[in-house]
């Protein structure tokens, strides 16, 4: 019986919290990544991966019903959505899903930066416009989330006083803007996404 008992006790107190904290991590990571689904509009993804979540919350909650009176569980229970916070955002950068528009205004000439898009296989509009300090030009270009940190890199060697922004885009309805190689994984990801967002 002293032995069942020190086993019982080494569960409570040791076991059952890890348990808890492991399985808080799992669901609220699973949630960042849902959310991410839900934004890219990946309708028949974002379900499954929400039934998991909830479906391990509610675990982790029985457990946390069932020892109210173990302060250790409510520790790992916070401690699990802390690093399930921290580890679903890394995740969600792994990822690198979906595609943005990147927008860069330069003043100086960009002929060089221009070229090296054409030579990268990016697609590419350029705009004439005026700004505050004379002429500029626009350039737009629709990249793989994957590829901006290789655009940003470029735009600081060969313009590195160009001003530059980063937005998300929701729905791509021409692939020719993207670069060749991507066709394919735009086409994976429309199995997911199978509607339009509407207007």
């Amino acid at each position: 019986m002293l032995a069942l008992a020190s086993n019982f006790d080494f569960f409570a107190w040791v076991i059952l919290p890890i348990l808890i904290f492991l399985s808080r991590i799992t669901d609220v990571t699973i949630g960042t990544v849902r959310l991410i689904f839900v934004a890219r509009g990946m309708k028949y993804l974002a379900p499954i991966v929400g039934f998991f979540e909830v479906l391990i919350w509610l675990l982790a909650m029985g457990q946390i019903m069932k020892n109210l009176s173990n302060p250790l569980c409510y520790i790992a229970y916070a401690a699990g959505f802390a690093t399930g916070n921290f580890v679903g955002m890394w995740i969600v950068e792994k990822l690198s899903l979906g595609v943005v528009l990147i927008r860069v205004i330069t003043k100086r000439d960009s002929t060089d930066l221009i070229e090296h898009f054409k030579q990268q296989k990016y697609g590419l509009t350029i705009v004439d416009g005026h700004g505050k300090v004379g002429e500029v030009k626009i350039l737009f270009t629709i990249v793989p989330r994957k590829e901006v940190n290789n655009i940003v890199a470029q735009i600081k060697v060969f313009n590195p006083r160009a001003f530059y922004s980063i937005e998300e885009v929701g729905f791509v309805e021409k692939e020719a803007l993207l670069p060749e190689g991507t066709e394919d994984i735009n086409k994976y990801m429309s199995l997911f996404r199978p509607f339009r967002k509407g207007k």
